[in-house]
C-alpha cells in the first residue's frame, strides 16, 4: 500500500468511525426520502392539473357539440314571458 493510500485510510478511520458513519448513512436515507416525497408530490399535482384541464375541455366540448345540435335543428331558446 502506498503512503498516500495509507494516509487516506487513516483519515477515513479517523473521521468516519461507525457511529458516525451510521448518522451519514441516516442522513442520506433522509434525504432520499424527502426528495421521493417531493417527486411523489409533484407528480400527483401535475396529474390533478392536467385531470382538471382535461374535465374543462370535455365540458367545453360537449356544450359546444350541444350547441352545433340545437343549431342544426331549428331549435331556439324560448323564454317564460315569450309563451
Amino acid at each position: 500500500m502506498t503512503m498516500e493510500n495509507e494516509l487516506l485510510k487513516g483519515l477515513y478511520d479517523c473521521f468516519y468511525a461507525p457511529p458516525e458513519r451510521k448518522l451519514v448513512l441516516r442522513i442520506i436515507d433522509a434525504q432520499d426520502s424527502i426528495t421521493e416525497q417531493t417527486s411523489l408530490d409533484s407528480f400527483i399535482a401535475g396529474f390533478e392539473l392536467a385531470w382538471r384541464i382535461s374535465m374543462k375541455l370535455h365540458n367545453d366540448e360537449s356544450e359546444r357539440s350541444f350547441s352545433c345540435r340545437t343549431r342544426r335543428t331549428g331549435a331556439r331558446c324560448v323564454w317564460e314571458d315569450e309563451i
